[in-house]
C-alpha cells in the first residue's frame, strides 16, 4: 500500500517543471500542439526551463528560427497530438515522432547508432486530431 502513496509524487518528481501536456496552451489559451524548451538538467527538477517556443496545431516548419536550429533540449506534446522532428533542414537527416507526453530530456531519446536528440532539432511539423 506504501508503494501506491508514493507513486504520484515520483510521477510528478518526474515531469519536474514540465507541464503536464493538457496544460500546454498559448497567451491567449488557445490549446497548443506542443511545447519546446531550450533547456533541460541532469535533474528532472529542473527540465523544460530557459527559452521556450509554442507549436501551433498543423504547423509545418521545414526551417526552424536560427535561434532555435538545435537548441531544443525538452519538449511537452499536447493531448491527440504528434510532433515529428528532423535533425537537418529542409526536414532531412534523422527523424523522429513523439505523441502526446512530456519529453524532460532528450539527451535520454537515442537518434541513431549513435547519439540522442539533445539539441538536435531542425526541422518540425505538428498535428493534432
Amino acid at each position: 500500500m506504501r508503494t501506491l502513496c508514493i507513486l504520484p509524487l515520483l510521477v510528478s518528481l518526474a515531469m519536474g517543471l514540465c507541464p503536464q501536456p493538457a496544460e500546454i496552451k498559448d497567451r491567449d489559451g488557445n490549446k497548443l500542439c506542443a511545447k519546446l524548451y531550450a533547456d533541460s538538467s541532469p535533474y528532472y527538477d529542473e527540465c523544460c526551463a530557459g527559452d521556450s517556443l509554442d507549436v501551433a496545431p498543423g504547423e509545418d516548419v521545414p526551417y526552424i528560427l536560427l535561434k532555435w536550429i538545435n537548441r531544443i533540449s525538452s519538449l511537452v506534446v499536447g493531448p491527440r497530438c504528434e510532433l515529428t522532428v528532423w535533425s537537418r533542414r529542409p526536414k532531412e537527416g534523422y527523424t523522429k515522432k513523439f505523441n502526446a507526453g512530456v519529453q524532460p530530456r532528450l539527451a535520454e531519446v537515442k537518434k541513431g547508432l549513435i547519439g540522442d536528440w539533445d539539441d538536435s532539432i531542425s526541422s518540425y511539423y505538428c498535428k493534432c486530431n
